[in-house]
């Protein structure tokens, strides 16, 4: 037989479960009213979204531009620079890195997400283009110019080595499994893959201990502020 007291507190609680998923993924404050409720989503947060805008005065002709539709934002899951200040503020701490540092972040994945979902369009205007129906010369240009923002910041993040097996013991770094972090590989993991740090650590067999974790974080801080000048 049951028990309908316990049915009716199993009815609540299911209830309160519903609810709190869907006002998680309901857009939040300040994002155009045409995005969706998504709990596959997840908690986000609101973005201005970026677009490579010509720019006279600039001498690549190009400079980055915020823009959104009549005025509104975007809807973006959270990510790891998110994550690490929520843990900090329940903590009453700084975020580990700054906002300049963050923008660099995003504005990296934000331009090689997008300029990778661009060379789909690319390959169906090249015929248009050809055929000299003159349609499409603008998105090349702009597709051209985010290829070039993109190559810029590569540079700006270098070829160094972030986390270099020589400078640390082997008791450690996790023993001989261990092997060299590039800076270029530390920041497509953590930008473009949303990995996290520890998982960086385990992949390049490194012990994923508070010290390590320290370090990592430095070395991307560092190569974030190398390229917010790019």
């Amino acid at each position: 037989m049951i028990n309908p007291v316990a049915g009716a507190a199993r009815l609540r609680d299911e209830r309160d479960r519903l609810e709190a998923l869907i006002a998680r993924a309901v857009p939040v404050e300040g994002c155009g009213p045409e995005i969706p409720v998504a709990p596959a989503r997840g908690p986000s947060r609101s973005v201005t979204p970026h677009v490579m805008m010509p720019d006279p005065k600039h001498k690549t002709g190009w400079k980055v531009e915020q823009t959104g539709w009549r005025g509104f934002k975007a809807a973006q899951a959270i990510d790891i620079f998110d994550q690490l200040a929520i843990k900090a503020a329940r903590r009453e701490q700084e975020p580990p890195f700054t906002k300049g540092q963050v923008n660099a972040a995003r504005l990296y994945r934000d331009l090689v997400e997008r300029h990778s979902a661009g060379g789909m369009k690319l390959a169906s205007l090249e015929g248009r283009v050809a055929s000299g129906s003159g349609k499409g010369g603008e998105f090349m240009d702009t597709f051209l110019a985010e290829g070039e923002a993109i190559r810029r910041m590569q540079r700006a993040i270098g070829n160094g080595v972030a986390m270099q097996v020589r400078r640390m013991r082997p008791s450690a770094r996790g023993g001989k499994s261990a092997r060299n972090i590039r800076d270029r590989d530390l920041v497509d993991a953590i930008c473009l893959q949303g990995k996290s740090f520890r998982r960086v650590l385990e992949v390049h067999g490194w012990t994923d201990s508070a010290r390590n974790t320290r370090l990592i974080m430095s070395a991307l801080a560092d190569v974030l502020d190398r390229m917010q000048g790019y």
